[in-house]
């Protein structure tokens, strides 16, 4: 199975992905730029992605404490999720998310 990740920089990856691995896990494993503070408690929104709209139908319903939580994030879309709500199955093999501006790491100044 894999996931399709757009990074903030517009470049694609097709990352390997195991069932029952959060989203944001995966990401964040395979070293892509997400920042996804809380460690998957959905009580922050830095890893708010947009998933493809093809794929939307295909998740589990967003529960309350995620739309709290997209509250916080930046730019908020219809398409937006917290990926560390997003449970891989193979269902989702070939999901397609973008990271969101705001879920960078945090860059310290020199």
């Amino acid at each position: 199975m894999h996931i399709n990740v757009t990074d903030q920089g517009g470049k694609r990856h097709r990352l390997e992905a195991l069932e029952g691995f959060r989203v944001m896990e995966i990401i964040r494993d395979w070293g892509l730029d997400i920042n996804a503070e809380c460690g998957g408690a959905c009580a922050c929104a830095t890893c708010h992605v947009y998933v493809a709209d093809e794929w939307l139908d295909k998740l589990n319903a967003q529960e309350d404490e995620e739309v709290d939580m997209l509250d916080e994030a930046f730019m908020v879309e219809d398409n937006s999720r917290l990926s560390c709500q997003i449970i891989m199955s193979e269902e989702l093999d070939g999901l397609e998310v973008s990271l969101a501006p705001g879920s960078e790491k945090e860059r310290v100044a020199a």
